[in-house]
C-alpha cells in the first residue's frame, strides 16, 4: 500500500506544459471534477532563496570604502561614500566603513529598520573559480562532493518535521530544476503560473517524467487511493485552476520589475498569498559575471543590482500581512578579484556577500569578517578571502524560518558554527 507522501515523492504532479486556463488534461481535469475544492492550507513559513548566477562582486555591492588598498587596486571601479567627492551618487554610508551601492537604494529603508542583514566575506571552502563547480558545490551543500545526489534544499524539505505536505511545498519559479532541488523530496519546477508549465521534481531518474506517465499511474490506481494519496494534488491544481494569476494585482499599489527576477518574485507572492502549502521557494538573478565593462554608478553591474533590490523590494512590500512568515536570502557562487582587470572589470575572485532580508533577521549589521585588503590578507595575493563558509548562514536561516535543524543531515561534513544572522 503506498502512502500518500509516497504517493506525492514517486509520482510528483508532473504536467508537462499544461495550460492554466482550460489546458488541464482531461484524465486531471475529470478527477478534480467531482472533488470540492478544499480550505486553504493555512499560513507557512516561507524560505525564499535567490541564487545570483555568475558570481556578484561583493566588494561593489556593499564596499568597505574606508579602506586604501581597494581604492588603489581599482583606479576606475572604485566609489566613494562622501558627497560631493565624485562625479555621480554617492555610496550609501551603512557604518562609517562599509557602503551600499547607490543603485541598491531601494535597500536602505530595510537595513535601518534591521529588517536586511548583510554577510560579507561569505563563501565556499572549496577554491574552484568554476562557474559550473562553485554552483553545483552550493546548491548539493558538500563543498568537496561532487557525488551528492540531492540539493541542500531538497533535504531541507525532508526535514520540515510534519507530513503536510503539498505538490508546493517546494517550488522553483525557473524553466528547469535547480540543482538545490534535486533529492527524493517532493518538489516542482514552474517556469509561468499563467502557462502552469510544471515539470517534475530534480530527481535524475524521474525528472522527465512526462504527463503520459502519470495519467498510465492514475489509471492503474485503485480510487481508494487517489482519493487518500492524491486528493491534495488535485486541490492544489484547482487552486490554481480558479485564480486569475493573469490579473493578479500586488497589494500596495506594488509595480513589479518587467525583469525575470521580478516576474519570479511576483508569482512566488502568489503562491504564498494563496496559501498552497508554499515553504521553500526558488529562483534566480542572470548576468553577474563582470568581467568587462563593469561600470560604477551606471553600467552591467549597476543595472543588475537595482534588478536585484527593486524586484526583492516589491515583492517584500507586496507580502503586506504575510511579512512575518517570509525570509528572503540570497547567494551567489563567488566573488570577483579584489584588483580591476584592463577591460574595466573583475575576475573570478572567492568571497562575496549575501543579503538576508526579513522580520526575524539580525539585520542593520554587516555580519562577517573582512581584513584590510593589502596583498598579504588576500587569498592567493588577489581574493578577498573566505571568512564565512555558505553553510553557516544557510544553517541559520533554515533553522530559524522553517524549523529546520538537522544539520548533519542538511550540510553533511559541515561542523562549523552559526553568526548569529538571524535573531534569537
Amino acid at each position: 500500500m503506498v502512502n500518500r507522501r509516497g504517493f506525492l515523492k514517486s509520482g510528483g504532479l508532473a504536467l508537462m506544459g499544461v495550460g492554466l486556463m482550460g489546458g488541464i488534461p482531461g484524465f486531471l481535469a475529470e478527477a478534480v471534477a467531482g472533488e470540492q475544492i478544499i480550505k486553504p492550507y493555512g499560513k507557512r513559513k516561507v524560505m525564499v532563496c535567490i541564487f545570483q548566477r555568475g558570481a556578484m562582486d561583493g566588494l561593489m555591492a556593499v564596499t568597505p570604502f574606508t579602506d586604501a588598498y581597494l581604492k588603489a587596486a581599482r583606479p576606475t571601479l572604485f566609489m566613494s561614500a562622501a558627497k560631493g567627492s565624485t562625479t555621480g551618487k554617492p555610496l550609501i554610508d551603512l557604518d562609517g566603513h562599509y557602503g551600499l551601492h547607490p543603485a541598491m537604494q531601494a535597500f536602505e529603508p530595510m537595513f535601518r529598520e534591521k529588517r536586511l542583514g548583510i554577510v560579507h566575506g561569505i563563501g565556499s571552502p572549496n577554491t574552484t573559480r568554476s562557474h559550473f563547480d562553485a554552483q553545483d558545490y552550493m546548491e548539493s551543500g558538500t563543498p568537496f562532493n561532487k557525488g551528492t545526489a540531492s540539493g541542500w534544499l531538497n533535504r531541507a524539505v525532508g526535514l520540515l518535521g510534519h507530513d503536510a505536505l503539498t505538490p508546493f511545498t517546494a517550488v522553483s519559479l525557473t524553466s528547469a530544476m535547480p540543482r538545490s532541488l534535486y533529492g527524493d523530496n517532493p518538489a516542482v519546477a514552474i517556469s509561468n503560473l499563467q502557462d502552469f508549465a510544471i515539470q517534475m521534481r530534480g530527481n535524475p531518474t524521474g525528472a522527465n517524467l512526462a504527463a503520459k506517465s502519470f495519467e498510465d499511474l492514475y489509471d492503474n490506481t485503485s480510487t481508494g487511493l487517489l482519493k487518500s494519496t492524491g486528493k491534495e494534488s488535485f486541490d492544489a491544481v484547482k487552486m490554481l485552476q480558479k485564480a486569475d494569476v493573469r490579473n493578479y494585482r500586488p497589494a500596495n499599489n506594488v509595480v513589479y520589475p518587467t525583469s525575470a527576477l521580478g516576474n519570479s518574485l511576483k508569482q512566488i507572492a502568489q503562491l504564498i498569498k494563496m496559501d498552497v502549502g508554499l515553504e521553500v521557494a526558488f529562483t534566480e538573478s542572470n548576468g553577474w559575471d563582470t568581467h568587462y565593462n563593469q561600470g560604477t554608478e551606471n553600467g552591467i553591474f549597476a543595472r543588475n543590482v537595482t534588478d536585484l533590490s527593486n524586484s526583492m523590494m516589491a515583492f517584500w512590500n507586496d507580502l503586506s500581512a504575510y511579512q512575518d512568515d517570509v525570509t528572503v536570502m540570497t547567494m551567489t557562487e563567488f566573488g570577483r578579484t579584489v584588483h580591476q582587470n584592463g577591460t574595466g572589470g573583475t575576475d573570478h575572485g572567492r568571497a562575496s556577500c549575501n543579503f538576508i532580508l526579513g522580520n526575524n533577521v539580525n539585520g542593520g549589521l554587516v555580519h562577517g569578517k573582512m581584513q584590510p585588503l593589502a596583498v598579504e590578507n588576500l587569498e592567493d595575493g588577489r581574493d578577498l578571502a573566505v571568512t564565512t563558509d555558505f553553510r553557516s548562514v544557510f544553517s541559520e536561516v533554515a533553522d530559524r524560518q522553517l524549523k529546520v535543524s538537522n544539520d548533519r543531515v542538511l550540510f553533511p561534513d559541515w561542523k562549523g558554527e552559526r553568526i548569529g544572522v538571524m535573531r534569537a
